[in-house]
């Protein structure tokens, strides 16, 4: 019996989603679409509890090759139907832009077409050595989808999205942290293992403030200041009334260490690193 197409793992607060289909480069199959569904349901069910934060990573050296290419050829090529498939992504992007937890896309080898707009809908990129992104739709007479017309010139600028999307050119690793595709590169050896590190750091963080206030950024671009600070508003009277705030508030009385520490999180962590490679 083959494997799934996705695995899907809790451990430690950790969600981990892996695409994989390694022999297709993590090609976007039917069946790894209706996984997504199924697991953003539960992530939507568990977040806060057992799940307070997410990594999405592909198998076998590639994040995700977009689209499956061989299998376009075999669909009906009417544009009723093209356009029903997409409405059907158009959602499971929706869900990872805007689960109201912390996002971390793991890119280690190629994010091509709709696999790079997916690692980019993440709040964070980190990237191997060998990460490369592109956004490939141009080379086969076609036009970005997966919430590349959102994503990338929200992250880029529309110059530069527009020179990813009419040249469908490939951005090595260096290059994309240079642009601000990724947030922070990983070693090649050890990249889960620091991607892990890093999203561990969110365990300490309240789920509710980050869930809040991630929607409402979401949503910055396309609101006047006015809705934005109505937004504010209601966020900070649903934040303020949380236990995660109380306990906080009561460390800062009593000169106790804070919950959460991103700073010494981070130099925790160095640290640690530092005496394993001893």
């Amino acid at each position: 019996m083959s494997e799934p197409h996705i695995l899907f793992d809790v451990s430690d607060q950790i969600a981990t989603i892996t695409l994989n289909r390694p022999e297709a480069r993590n090609a976007l199959s039917n069946d790894m679409r209706e996984h997504f569904d199924r697991i953003f349901e539960e992530l939507r069910d568990r977040a806060g509890d057992d799940v307070k934060v997410v990594i999405i990573t592909g198998a076998g050296g590639a994040f995700c090759a977009g689209g499956d290419v061989k299998a376009m050829g075999e669909r009906d090529k009417s544009p009723i139907k093209g356009r029903t498939r997409l409405r059907e992504a158009h959602q499971r992007i929706y869900d990872l832009l805007n689960i109201e937890l912390p996002t971390i896309a793991l890119v280690d080898g190629a994010a091509a077409g709709a696999g790079c707009n997916l690692a980019l809908a993440a709040d964070f990129v980190l990237a191997t050595p060998r990460a490369m992104f592109m956004e490939a739709f141009g080379r086969i007479g076609l036009v970005p989808d997966w919430g590349g017309f959102f994503i990338l010139p929200r992250l880029v600028g529309l110059a530069k999205a527009k020179e990813m999307v009419f040249t469908a050119r490939k951005i090595r690793a260096p290059e994309a942290l240079e642009m601000g595709l990724v947030y922070q590169m990983v070693g090649q050896d050890t990249a889960m293992e620091e991607a892990r590190e890093f999203a561990g750091r969110f365990k300490h963080a309240s789920t509710t403030a980050i869930g809040i206030a991630k929607n409402i950024l979401n949503n910055s671009f396309n609101s006047d200041l006015k809705t934005l600070l109505e937004f504010e508003a209601m966020g900070q009277g649903m934040a303020g009334t949380s236990d995660y705030h109380e306990e906080a508030v009561r460390r800062f009385r009593e000169k106790e260490p804070a919950m959460f520490d991103w700073e010494a999180l981070e130099a925790g962590s160095a640290e640690g690193a530092k005496k394993a490679g001893k």
